[in-house]
């Protein structure tokens, strides 16, 4: 069983304030869910935040969160719960790469990485558990192509998605039998913010129609949000040619 709306229920987004974070709270406010808005920037938050309330009615609430801290992944959620009555999806979106090859790689870039792409997963989901398991709700892990396959460029990126997918199938083995729903969606290249490893973002990378859209993964989450009885393990959403390219 499934339903299309998410009327009433309570969302959080992380790196919500551009890219697929933004068209994921968009998508999720058009099904009916108030969406509660998470990043480390303030006023691209806001300015997201009153695009939603003004096309969509639902409520909304942006707190401005590093998720590499575990104190504001904490006031994230304290907030949240003042601001509404639980939590029914926690999209863990937040991620970043940096440097490329292991050798170049600074100490300061690996554990900018670790920290958000792994710390901050954990800090989230731990502290979700609890409220989504209360509703029955879903947890959501943006995973990646790169977290498939094994990647000769920017390894370390790679296998902190690769720890994702891995962290969220385990996760599904202890929470599954509690009514929570568990997805892993996989996206190749996105025409987003997201940095290239030349420091170039994909949207200057790839032309329109060239590489998948943000609305594209957002509608695959939601499409997850709203399974009632099933999860949907795992969605990879790859451009047309992407294993032409790469094998």
């Amino acid at each position: 069983m499934f339903s299309d709306s998410l009327d009433g229920q309570t969302a959080i987004v992380t790196g919500a304030s551009a890219g697929i974070g933004a068209a994921t709270c968009r998508q999720l406010a058009a099904a009916g869910a108030n969406v509660v808005l998470a990043a480390r920037r303030e006023a691209e938050l806001a300015a997201v935040a009153d695009g939603i309330e003004s096309d969509y009615g639902v409520e909304t609430l942006t707190v401005p969160t590093d998720v590499r801290k575990e104190y504001a992944v904490d006031a994230l959620i304290s907030e949240t719960l003042n601001a509404f009555d639980g939590i029914d999806i926690l999209v863990n979106n937040a991620g970043l790469a940096r440097g490329s090859d292991v050798e170049t790689l600074s100490t300061e870039e690996y554990e900018a990485i670790q920290e958000t792409n792994v710390d901050g997963v954990f800090y989230l989901t731990r502290a979700a558990i609890p409220h989504i398991r209360e509703r029955e709700g879903h947890l959501v892990f943006l995973g990646s192509f790169a977290g498939q396959y094994p990647r000769s460029f920017n390894p370390v990126y790679a296998a902190s998605k690769w720890w994702v997918r891995g962290f969220a199938k385990s996760v599904a083995a202890q929470v599954g039998d509690d009514g929570v729903g568990v997805t892993v969606i996989n996206p190749s290249e996105v025409r987003s913010e997201f940095e290239a490893t030349d420091g170039r973002t994909f949207a200057e990378v790839f032309d329109e129609s060239e590489a998948t859209e943000p609305e594209e993964v957002a509608d695959a989450i939601v499409f997850a949000a709203t399974r009632e009885q099933s999860s949907l393990s795992e969605i990879d959403i790859n451009r047309r040619d992407k294993f032409a390219d790469n094998f």
